[in-house]
């Protein structure tokens, strides 16, 4: 597992476009972005170039539209924001983390069962 860059909130957020998108230009994600917050082009464009030098992003420059994508997959990029989040915020206490965003983000009972079930089932894999 590589650790990459901490992605910025404006990153993030164009990571997570990707994500919902797929591969896709600059123009596709400056456009799906304007839903969310108003921003220009060019803004996107250099934000992108950046995170391709960070290697965040992937660019396929094979097309006359340069054609971006993550590095890593959604998953992958969540598990490293937590372990960073746990390592600096929670001294490396996962009840802590747990307890703190039950705290800030009460659960509806179904997804406390649901929660449990998933906690269950990995300790059952380890």
């Amino acid at each position: 597992m590589v650790d990459l860059p901490v992605p910025s909130d404006f990153e993030l957020a164009i990571l997570r476009m990707l994500w919902r998108l797929g591969p896709a230009t600059v123009r596709e994600v400056h456009d799906a972005l304007q839903h969310e917050r108003q921003m220009g082009y060019t803004t996107v464009l250099k934000t992108m170039q950046i995170m391709v030098d960070k290697g965040l992003l992937n660019r396929d420059e094979s097309a006359r539209s340069h054609i971006y994508q993550p590095v890593a997959r959604e998953e992958e990029t969540q598990a490293g924001l937590v372990r960073g989040l746990l390592a600096k915020a929670f001294g490396g206490s996962a009840r802590r983390l747990v307890m703190a965003a039950l705290q800030e983000a009460p659960m509806a009972p179904e997804d406390e069962a649901a929660l449990v079930e998933e906690i269950r089932k990995i300790r059952r894999q380890s």
